[in-house]
């Protein structure tokens, strides 16, 4: 079952999902959480940087707390991995969407305004889990989190697709460009139903979260997703 999970956590299709997740996390957090990204870290530290060069060092820490959070979630990660890679009842991948899942869900009883350092710092320690996590889908190294790396990836394999009349690579780039275009979604939804939601509307994300830990269960030999794109 161990191998199996393995190859259903790093499926187009669950990539895919968790891309949803990021997107809509990192809106969620902005929006609702004091204007926070809580997925890539590099506009905290930019706005971190900027709050100690006017001398606001409250402000400051409250970009620094969510980097340190960051951080320790790659900590934990790697310790739930090298101490559960080998179990046979759950994939160690499965421990962590469990984590980060009830996480999410007791973020959603915290109203917005209350607490909301507190939040980002959980919201950016269980995205780095799921960064650290999930980094490989279809072969190709992939980001569910952040679009950096995919955009640049992506535009790279469609360059050379044109150059070597690759259809592989071709086919790459628009994987790649779906992760990025699913991340837009996520955050498009976040920004609706958070606006209406407000706090509660990260259910969402514990829901496609819940999608997850039921597919690793199934084993994927033909991924629907990988099939469109060929």
């Amino acid at each position: 079952m161990n191998q199996l999970q393995k190859k259903a956590s790093e499926s187009y299709i669950v990539g895919i999902i968790l891309a949803v997740v990021g997107g809509y996390l990192d809106v969620y957090t902005y929006v609702s959480r004091g204007g926070v990204f809580a997925n890539a870290q590099t506009g905290n530290i930019v706005l971190l940087a900027i709050n100690i060069a006017r001398g606001d060092m409250s402000k400051a820490a409250m970009y620094a707390l969510p980097i340190l959070a960051f951080m320790a979630g790659i900590v934990v990660t790697e310790f739930v991995k090298t101490r559960y890679r080998r179990t046979h009842y759950f994939h160690w991948r499965q421990i962590v969407i469990a984590l980060e899942f009830l996480v999410l869900l007791v973020i959603a009883f915290v109203p917005s305004g209350t607490h909301d350092d507190l939040v980002n710092i959980a919201v950016s320690f269980v995205c780095s889990m799921q960064v650290e996590s999930f980094r490989t889908f279809d072969g190709n190294g992939f980001a569910t989190t952040m679009c950096t790396g995919n955009l640049r990836s992506a535009t790279e394999y469609l360059f050379y697709s044109g150059v070597d009349k690759d259809r592989t690579k071709r086919k790459k780039s628009l994987q790649y460009y779906g992760i990025i275009a699913v991340f837009i979604l996520g955050a498009i939804i976040g920004m609706k139903l958070t606006v209406i939601y407000r706090e509660k509307s990260v259910l969402a994300g514990c829901f496609l979260l819940l999608v997850v830990f039921v597919l690793m269960f199934i084993p994927m030999q033909n991924d629907p997703m990988k099939k469109k794109m060929e």
